[in-house]
């Protein structure tokens, strides 16, 4: 990840660091340098990067079940970058997943997955 802040850039909202962040993964995927973390997440391959999520989600529930907000913060933070690595190597745009959220905004959850099942 960069080192340049979030305010430094202009960044304001939170679907717009997503964004950002989603753009610097792909710009790494192009251009990969040896240097970055990135970069080898996608050389090793899909399994690792699925491997460092699932890491990634149990600290997530750890941090949570200890209700230590600072590391549920840190930690979220992690797991969002590397889902945005897994959605980068398959090419999958954040929009799409924000369509979705935006589809299923309104319906009760319960409503939802019965029509999944269908």
């Amino acid at each position: 990840m960069t080192t340049t802040g979030a305010s430094e850039t202009g960044i304001r909202g939170q679907a717009d660091v997503l964004d950002a962040l989603y753009g610097v993964i792909l710009a790494r995927k192009a251009n990969p340098s040896d240097s970055s973390y990135t970069v080898s997440l996608f050389r090793k391959g899909i399994d690792t990067i699925l491997k460092k999520m699932g890491e990634e989600a149990v600290e997530v529930v750890i941090a949570g079940k200890a209700g230590k907000r600072e590391e549920i913060v840190y930690e979220t933070a992690d797991l969002l970058y590397h889902l945005l690595v897994l959605l980068g190597f398959y090419d999958i745009e954040p929009g799409e997943i924000y369509a979705e959220l935006r589809r299923r905004f309104g319906v009760s959850g319960i409503q939802e997955k019965e029509s999944r099942n269908k």
